[in-house]
């Protein structure tokens, strides 16, 4: 007990003051007086509402069909439909409602699924070093040299479509810039005192990762998970206008673009342009919500 005591001691002194409550009031300030932080806030919060609830927002099946209603404009160029139907008869509202939905679980799975493997291969590779840091930095190095789309387009035409297929293949195909993110300050890390100290009390490998180094590291995982799934939605938005996304029976906001872009140039815009806005502001609004977290959690620019 008296050695956890003082470990716990170590671990409290040598902790950096910007992590405590006057932190987190700064960055609750900061947030409140930044106007854009808060509006991308209030739209991915709607955004998300809308896809949880997507049965209740929508007000149709959005695979229902009726080729007599096809190409139908929205409500404001006297349409029916408030944003119109697409060439197969399909609500353009109702679609968009459920590839957010899409969106997100693919965007947020596929993230978990990055930053876990990124996370732990990172520490361990930081902390062990040797031959087991050179084992996993190379293989690191071997998927960053290669683009993600080729990736993931290879993967996704050799196992087919799906949407837990794709949020596997997109998760494994991002581990490694959170591997070299996590290992860089693992390193950094291993020479402060409240390792040194823990490790003296004999607390084992494990317990020093878990407890002491994984919170620290923690601030840049969430710097690039933020910056990270913007990239992530895009990237299933792209796979599936290729049509090797999600099947086609399931709505995606990328199928959508493929399906309306044919009859852009002639007259019927709404098909592709709808579901292409709505990416847009996704996009946006994380991205607002992302540079505020990355400047806030910035400690350089926090220094007195």
């Amino acid at each position: 007990m008296v050695a956890r005591a003082l470990e716990e001691r170590a671990r409290a002194v040598a902790v950096p003051a910007g992590l405590g409550p006057s932190r987190r009031s700064r960055l609750w300030h900061s947030y409140r007086c930044d106007p854009a932080a808060l509006a991308g806030t209030a739209i991915l919060v709607t955004a998300v509402l809308v896809a949880v609830f997507a049965p209740y927002v929508a007000g149709n099946n959005p695979e229902l069909q009726d080729l007599s209603r096809r190409l139908q404009p929205p409500t404001w160029v006297v349409g029916p439909r408030f944003l119109g139907t697409d060439s197969l008869g399909r609500d353009i509202f109702d679609h968009i409602v459920y590839g957010l939905r899409v969106s997100l679980l693919v965007g947020l799975l596929s993230i978990a699924i990055s930053a876990g493997l990124g996370v732990s291969s990172g520490i361990v590779s930081g902390f062990f070093r040797g031959r087991l840091d050179a084992l996993l930095m190379r293989a690191a190095d071997m998927q960053l040299s290669l683009p993600n789309l080729l990736v993931a387009l290879a993967a996704a035409a050799i196992w087919g479509r799906g949407v837990f297929k794709l949020i596997v293949v997109i998760g494994i195909v991002g581990w490694a810039e959170y591997a070299r993110t996590v290992r860089g300050s693992t390193l950094a890390l291993q020479e402060h005192e409240f390792v040194e100290a823990a490790r003296a009390l004999g607390a084992s490998d494990l317990r020093i990762m878990r407890h002491h180094l994984l919170p620290h590291v923690l601030t840049p995982v969430i710097v690039l998970i933020s910056v990270s799934i913007p990239r992530v939605i895009v990237l299933e938005a792209t796979l599936s206008f290729l049509g090797l996304g999600v099947p086609l029976t399931t709505p995606s906001l990328g199928s959508m673009i493929d399906n309306g872009y044919r009859y852009l140039f002639s007259g019927a815009w709404w098909p592709s342009i709808m579901p292409g806005m709505a990416l847009m502001i996704l996009i946006m609004s994380i991205n607002l919500v992302g540079d505020w977290l990355r400047d806030a959690l910035d400690p350089h620019l926090h220094r007195v």
